[in-house]
C-alpha cells in the first residue's frame, strides 16, 4: 500500500488535549454500568436483560474500531473525529427518551460505535510523538483514556442516584458537545493521505494479522486482560447491592476514583517500555489481575479489600495494554490506525465477551462465579505469554563447541 506522508511535530500542549479528550470520549460507554439496578427498576428487567446495555455499547465500539478506525490511515482524521464526535453527542441525548430497554440498548450500539475516536487519537499520537518519546505519549492519553472510564462510573453513581439516569445521559451529551468545540480549535491539519479502496483497506487488515506474530499475541493478551477487566465492573454494582449496607450506583461509582491511582501508572508503564520494550510488563500487569480476583473473593464483604483489589485491577489492566500497544505500534509506522484497529478490535471484542460472561456468572454462580471467570480470563493470558516464551527459546539455535 502506499506510504503514509509525514504528519507535523506534537506540541506538547496536545499531549493533555489528547488525554482529556480520549477520557471523555471513553466514558460514554460505561455511563450505563453503575446504572443497571435502576435501568432493572425502571424497564421491569432482570440483570440479563440490562446487562445487554453495557454489551451492545462495547459491541458498537469494536465495529466502530473495525469499519471507521481503519480510515485513519487514508483520509484526514480531524474531519472524521470531528464528525464522530458530532454524532455521539446526539445519540447521548437521545438515550433518555428511549421508550424500552431494547431501545436504549440499540442506541449504545451506536453511540459505541462512534465512540471509536480515542483509537483514532492514540495513532495519531504516535505519529506525531518522536520515536524515543512514543510510549511516554501513548502512556498519558491511554491515562485519560482509562480515568475517563473509571470516573464515568463514579459521575454516573452520583448523578445517577440523586438526578436519575435519564439526566446521566444529557450531561454526557453537553460534555461530548464541549469536547467537540475543544477539538475543532485545537486538532491539527495534516497533509494529504494516499488514496485506497475500503475493501483493500479492510482486507489490509488481515494481512497484518497473518503477517505480525507480535500482533495476534498481544491482541489476545489485551483482549484477555480486558474482558477480566469488564467481568468485574458490569457486576460489581449487582453485587454491592446485595451487601449488608445495601450500596447502589453511588458507591459503586466512587470505586472508579479508587481505580484512577492505578491508572496515574500509565506514563511511567510507557516510559518503561521506551525504555526496555519486553514482555516482563504484561506478565506483571496479568499476574496483578489475577490477584486482584483472589482478594475480590477473599475481601467480597469489605468495602476496603474490594477497594485495594481495583487498584491492583486498574493498574494490571493498563500496564498490559501500554505495553501492548507501545509494541504494536513499532511494527509498521505506515499502518498504525489499522495495528490499532486489529488489536483494539480484539480488545474490546474481549470487553463485550467478558460483560456477557460476568452477567452470566453473577445469574448462576454469584460472586464466587465472577471472582473465578475473571481469575481464569488472566490466567489464561500468562498461559498465552509462557507458551510464546517457549515457543522462542525452542526456536533460538543452539551453540555448541567444537573440541
Amino acid at each position: 500500500m502506499p506510504r503514509t506522508p509525514p504528519v507535523p511535530a506534537l506540541p506538547r500542549r496536545l499531549v493533555p488535549i489528547f488525554a482529556v479528550a480520549a477520557g471523555a470520549a471513553a466514558a460514554n460507554l460505561y455511563y450505563a454500568q453503575p446504572l443497571l439496578v435502576d435501568l432493572q427498576a425502571d424497564f421491569h428487567a432482570g440483570p440479563g436483560e440490562a446487562g445487554w446495555v453495557p454489551t451492545l455499547a462495547q459491541v458498537g465500539y469494536a465495529l466502530g474500531m473495525l469499519l471507521v478506525v481503519p480510515l485513519g490511515d487514508v483520509v484526514a482524521r480531524r474531519p472524521l473525529i470531528l464528525r464522530l464526535t458530532a454524532l455521539t453527542a446526539l445519540l447521548l441525548a437521545a438515550a433518555p427518551f428511549s421508550p424500552s430497554l431494547a431501545v436504549l440498548a440499540g442506541l449504545h450500539l451506536f453511540i459505541g460505535l462512534c465512540t471509536c475516536v480515542p483509537q483514532l487519537l492514540v495513532p495519531l499520537a504516535a505519529d506525531l510523538a518522536p520515536p524515543e518519546e512514543r510510549g511516554r505519549v501513548v502512556g498519558t492519553v491511554m491515562s485519560g483514556l482509562l480515568v475517563g472510564i473509571l470516573l464515568s462510573r463514579t459521575f454516573s453513581g452520583v448523578v445517577g442516584e440523586s438526578a436519575g439516569w435519564h439526566a446521566v445521559f444529557w450531561a454526557g451529551a453537553g460534555m461530548t458537545a464541549l469536547m467537540w468545540l475543544l477539538l475543532r480549535t485545537s486538532l491539527p491539519d495534516e497533509p494529504p493521505r494516499p488514496s485506497v479502496p475500503y475493501g483493500e483497506l479492510l482486507r489490509s487488515c488481515f494481512t497484518l494479522v497473518r503477517r505480525y506474530p507480535d500482533l495476534r499475541l498481544h491482541s489476545a493478551l489485551g483482549g484477555l486482560a480486558f474482558a477480566a477487566f469488564t467481568t468485574f465492573w458490569v457486576t460489581l454494582v449487582l453485587h454491592l447491592s446485595r451487601l449488608p449496607g445495601g450500596y447502589g450506583a453511588r458507591a459503586a461509582g466512587l470505586y472508579g476514583v479508587i481505580g484512577v491511582v492505578g491508572a496515574i501508572a500509565a506514563p511511567v508503564v510507557g516510559r518503561v517500555a521506551d525504555a526496555h520494550g519486553g514482555r516482563v510488563i504484561n506478565a506483571v500487569g496479568c499476574a496483578c489481575i489475577v490477584l486482584s480476583f483472589g482478594l475480590l473473593w477473599i475481601g467480597r464483604s469489605s468495602l476496603l479489600l474490594i477497594g485495594l483489589a481495583v487498584v491492583a485491577l486498574d493498574f494490571g489492566t493498563q500496564a498490559s495494554h501500554i505495553n501492548n500497544q507501545a509494541r504494536i505500534f513499532a511494527l509498521d509506522p505506515a499502518a498504525r490506525s489499522r495495528l490499532n484497529t486489529v488489536y483494539m478490535v480484539n480488545y474490546f471484542t474481549g470487553g463485550a465477551l467478558g460483560s456477557l460472561a460476568g452477567t452470566w456468572a453473577w445469574v448462576h454462580a454469584g460472586w464466587a462465579g465472577v471472582c473465578a471467570t475473571g481469575a481464569g480470563l488472566s490466567a489464561l493470558a500468562l498461559l498465552l505469554l509462557a507458551a510464546r516464551r517457549l515457543t522462542e527459546r525452542a526456536a533460538t539455535p543452539r551453540h555448541t563447541s567444537v573440541t
